[in-house]
C-alpha cells in the first residue's frame, strides 16, 4: 500500500530513482530545503511499503490579490510506479492545500512535448492558460504550457480565461 506523507530532509538522500527521469527537473539541495522550510504542506512524498520513494510533489503559495495561487514546482513519479494514480493523488493534495489557503487557482508549467503529462493535467481539470516561449533550457530551448485550474474562490473563473498570445519567461508573474 502506498503511503502519502510529508517530505523530509532524509528523502533527499533517496529520491534519485525518481529524479533521474529525463522529464524531471532536478534542482540543487538548497532549493529543496528552501521549499521544505517555507512550504512544507506543499511538499509531499508517495512511499512504497518497502520505503522506496515512488514520487513526490513540491509546490508553494504565491501572488497577490486575484493572482494568489498554489503553484506546482515539481511533480514526478518513478517510471516503475506510473499509471497507478499516484500523480493524481499528489495533485489532489496540493489542490486541497491551495483551497485551504484561499487560492484563486493552481498553476504549473509543463514541456509542450510532454504529451502524457499534458493529457493527465487536462483529465484533472487543467487548461492551457498560455504558452511560455523558450521556458526550458536545452539545445534547443523548449516552450512550456502554463496550465491552470480554478479554485472555488475564483467564482467567475477569471483565472482560467486563456491568453491568446504567447509570452516570454520574463513576462511571467
Amino acid at each position: 500500500m502506498t503511503t502519502i506523507r510529508p517530505f523530509t530532509c532524509e528523502d533527499m538522500l533517496k529520491f534519485n530513482n525518481v529524479n533521474l527521469d529525463p522529464l524531471t527537473e532536478t534542482y540543487g539541495l538548497p532549493f529543496y530545503t528552501q521549499y521544505l522550510a517555507h512550504w512544507p504542506e506543499y511538499f509531499q512524498v508517495a512511499e512504497s511499503p518497502s520505503g522506496e520513494i515512488m514520487g513526490y510533489i513540491m509546490g508553494k503559495a504565491e501572488g497577490l490579490g486575484e493572482n494568489w495561487h498554489g503553484h506546482v514546482t515539481a511533480l514526478t513519479v518513478s517510471p516503475d510506479y506510473r499509471r497507478l494514480g499516484i500523480a493524481a493523488t499528489l495533485m489532489n493534495i496540493l489542490e486541497d492545500v491551495s483551497e485551504k489557503k484561499k487560492a484563486y487557482f493552481v498553476d504549473l508549467f509543463v514541456r509542450v512535448s510532454n504529451k502524457v503529462a499534458i493529457n493527465m493535467y487536462k483529465n484533472l481539470g487543467y487548461i492551457v492558460y498560455r504558452t511560455v516561449l523558450e521556458y526550458y533550457s536545452g539545445d534547443p530551448d523548449e516552450d512550456a504550457y502554463d496550465m491552470r485550474k480554478a479554485c472555488s474562490r475564483d467564482v467567475e473563473k477569471k483565472s482560467v480565461i486563456p491568453l491568446s498570445h504567447p509570452v516570454r519567461p520574463e513576462e511571467v508573474d
